[in-house]
């Protein structure tokens, strides 16, 4: 029997809501294979479509549904960080988006930790012409939240 030497505080968590989940455009591409664990799960803050055919997050007082992915290799964070146009090293806005830790939550908020975000700024999804998704769901291939 094959057992993993991965612990799970060796995992790199984050919490996708856009193009990133499972069935969506960039999962095959930057998560299929990669992928050790997958919950569905919410995070606290605002869920934005933008023109473009994708969605921004902010923080704010709402509920934003996706997915919980745990990676065993960290180098998953550079080639997040590419894809959503973040480098550590610039100034905040140079950045399309912000990558923060944030509490994700399933149910009825249970904890299930901490995991990276990206996250975008009010103003920025004002720009560029962002209309708030009051249910927290985005899909751009049509699969529903149930």
């Amino acid at each position: 029997m094959f057992e993993s030497n991965i612990k799970f505080s060796d995992l790199v968590q984050v919490f996708v809501y856009g193009t990133l989940k499972p069935g969506e455009a960039n999962y095959k591409r930057f998560c299929a294979g990669k992928v050790v664990d997958v919950k569905r799960a919410f995070i606290q803050g605002k869920l934005f479509a933008l023109p473009m055919g994708y969605p921004a997050m902010t923080l704010g007082d709402g509920q934003v549904y996706g997915y919980l992915l745990s990676f065993a290799n960290p180098a998953i964070l550079n080639r997040l960080d590419v894809l959503e146009d973040y480098h550590p090293a610039r100034q905040v806005s140079e950045n399309l988006y912000s990558r923060k830790t944030i509490e994700v939550y399933q149910g009825e908020w249970v904890s299930l930790g901490w995991a990276w975000v990206y996250l975008m700024s009010l103003e920025q999804v004002d720009q560029l012409g962002g209309v708030l998704q009051p249910e927290g769901w985005w899909s751009g291939s049509g699969i529903t939240a149930s």
